[in-house]
């Protein structure tokens, strides 16, 4: 049997300095929002008869009336541009017949004119009211989901003492999950122009719901191994429940991440960052049901916080004692 319990606080640590560095990375450079939560149109370009940089792109961008401009790469020669909202431009296919001239006809025809033949796809617009609805409604998600996990684990543990507990250990791990996630993607935004979409929120929610499972199963390990014998030492309780889920948790895991490591090989740019926060929240899922949440329910059982508080003070009481009077 594994002595989790008795390191906990290794763990902690750990968890500990990743929360600062996601906290510093978000201060610091903050998180670049897309078109969804910002108002805009957004399309991309492929040029096809010479190689063209993305600073050149931006530069063409700003002769033509939009220094506001954000040129992101997609793939080879191609690149995903956002600007303003733009005036008079309908969406491809329209079903309305041909399209009416507008600014973004007026911008293919400037890259045109200057880098050669270019074919623009996945043109979308969004207004600022949308964009202002979907960030509220995204916001909304995230909270309601995080209050139905907290009052479900609390109902389905009521059998143990303070089940309370063991649903804000799991949103404890669940946002230590969804700040790394955070700190990472501000640090992808500066660095290398990552935006946060719907599709970010998506994939955020996903990881919510995957690292509660994970969570859950160790928690009903723990709730079994109590049952079977209540007098155990908990410490000890949630060392052998661990013990016998972290095959099970890695295996389950390892398998999820082969197949989001394959998708991000073999799938498109639109989905890329999606699954980036898969295979990132499918990592610290795993590590949080078992370094975070099991190890805050052990630290709260051995009232480890109000040990450190009266250490500390008697620490402080034994220096004033030994000052000369």
């Amino acid at each position: 049997m594994l002595d989790f319990a008795g390191k906990r606080w290794w763990y902690l640590t750990i968890s500990i300095v990743l929360f600062l560095i996601a906290a510093a990375a978000l201060v610091l450079w903050g998180l670049k929002p897309g078109i969804e939560f910002t108002s805009g149109s957004s399309f991309t370009v492929q040029f096809t008869e010479r190689e063209v940089s993305q600073g050149e792109v931006r530069d063409a961008m700003h002769q033509l009336g939009h220094p506001e401009a954000r040129v992101q790469g997609a793939g080879a020669n191609t690149y995903l541009i956002h600007t303003g909202e733009l005036q008079n431009a309908p969406a491809l296919n329209s079903a309305e017949g041909p399209e009416q001239p507008g600014e973004i006809n007026t911008i293919e025809d400037g890259l045109r004119d200057r880098f050669g033949a270019v074919t623009r796809t996945n043109f979308s617009t969004v207004s600022e009211t949308v964009s202002t609805e979907i960030a509220r409604n995204a916001t909304f998600a995230v909270i309601v989901a995080a209050i139905a996990i907290l009052i479900y684990i609390s109902i389905a543990f009521r059998s143990l003492p303070k089940p309370w507990l063991y649903g804000s250990a799991a949103i404890v791990a669940v946002l230590h999950d969804a700040f790394i996630i955070l700190g990472l993607f501000a640090f992808l935004g500066e660095f290398h122009g990552v935006e946060v979409d719907t599709a970010f929120i998506t994939a955020i929610l996903t990881v919510i719901g995957f690292s509660v499972h994970d969570t859950i199963v160790v928690f009903d390990r723990i709730r079994e191994t109590l049952k079977v014998d209540p007098y155990v030492p908990f410490e000890e309780a949630v060392n052998a429940s661990m013990t016998e889920t972290l095959a099970r948790s890695i295996n389950t895991s390892f398998v999820v991440v082969l197949t989001v490591l394959a998708m991000m090989l073999i799938g498109g740019d639109t989905i890329r960052n999606f699954l980036l926060v898969l295979l990132v929240g499918i990592i610290t899922g795993t590590y949080s049901s078992i370094g975070i949440a099991s190890q805050l329910v052990v630290a709260w059982e051995n009232n480890d916080i109000g040990k450190f508080i009266r250490r500390i003070r008697g620490k402080q009481d034994d220096d004033l004692a030994a000052e000369p009077a």
